[in-house]
């Protein structure tokens, strides 16, 4: 099994994480779903800063990347419950550089759990008046020339940490899951996991594939799917130009849809159920944003007899504090 390692000239990195996050299996949630499939979890839930994530693996380069450049402040942008978000002010914090975030609005009445938490980790918040994505770039730019004015030297972080250098921390994550699989004596069938802006879903397509796993890794979006596939391919496609990691084709980019409902950040009754099927079999949490789309969408291929025989890993994003946002915006 390959243990690629990226090079640590063009990707310094600045380390995060403490290990592995766990993988275990879920057999009392295996068996509410008819015991046709055999369910494992991979906690990146549990990766150490702010609630966890699985942006901290996109973290630990960006960050590197960051300081190699001499940069002293983070600008990233996103909606006001984003994982990415609150775990850039969180990598922020242990690097010791200033993070500006930028939100989408509407801004909400009540207090915000997000925006608390990403003050509350010291991050300076940048509210948008309303969702409109040309508006919250228009403020990424004005407070990246701010900065620049008033002497600092800032970094800005795509969204999602999504790009080259973040996805080869995901990279390593489907090593990761590889290798603690082949530990706990299996190979995963599929993987099911959450796609919000397709960084994740390229990088551990690249690396089950460098480790030779013919894994399916089953995008279930969260955002609208056509614009999502054009940014995996490109992303596997610049993962593939460098040594050592394998070539993914296009039509390996497999993007599930059904589970998006009204849209991004809009609850879902299938979402809910699966939410509380995981917690009442398992005592894990899963947040209605991003995780709980994913498991109802295993929970949906599974019960419609897609998944019969198989082993299959839910990739646990993290997010768990969306559980607590007013999601009506």
């Amino acid at each position: 099994m390959s243990t690629w390692l990226p090079d640590p000239q063009r990707f310094p990195r600045f380390a995060l994480l403490d290990g592995p996050s766990p993988i275990a299996p879920l057999p009392r949630f295996s068996a509410e779903l008819g015991g046709r499939v055999e369910v494992w979890i991979k906690r990146e839930d549990l990766l150490p800063l702010a609630f966890g994530g699985n942006k901290l693996r996109n973290l630990e380069f960006l960050v590197g990347a960051a300081l190699a450049e001499g940069a002293d402040c983070l600008v990233t942008s996103g909606r006001r419950w984003s994982n990415h978000a609150r775990l850039t002010a969180a990598a922020g914090a242990k690097a010791g550089l200033g993070v500006h975030l930028v939100l989408s609005g509407p801004p909400v009445d009540s207090p915000n759990p997000g925006v608390r938490l990403d003050e509350l980790l010291g991050a300076t918040v940048h509210q948008a008046a309303t969702d409109d994505r040309d508006e919250r770039a228009a403020i990424v730019e004005r407070v990246v020339a701010d900065l620049r004015a008033a002497g600092r030297r800032p970094y800005l972080v795509a969204i999602g940490g999504t790009g080259i250098v973040g996805a080869v921390g995901q990279v390593l994550a489907g090593l990761e899951l590889a290798a603690g699989a082949e530990a706990a004596g299996f190979r995963p069938d599929t993987v099911v996991v959450p796609t919000a802006t397709g960084g994740t879903q390229a990088g551990l397509l690249v690396g089950l594939r460098t480790a030779g796993l013919r894994t399916v890794v089953h995008g279930v979006a969260v955002t609208p799917v056509e614009p999502l596939r054009a940014v995996i391919a490109a992303v596997v496609a610049g993962l593939a130009e460098l040594d050592g990691l394998a070539t993914v084709h296009d039509g390996e980019i497999v993007l599930d849809g059904t589970q998006l409902g009204d849209g991004y950040g809009r609850p879902t009754k299938a979402a809910g159920e699966a939410t509380r099927l995981l917690a009442s079999t398992e005592g894990i949490l899963v947040d209605p944003i991003y995780t709980a789309k994913a498991l109802a969408g295993l929970v949906a291929l599974a019960r419609d007899g897609a998944l019969d025989g198989t082993r299959v890993v839910f990739w646990h994003a993290g997010g768990t504090p969306g559980l607590f946002e007013p999601l009506d915006g």
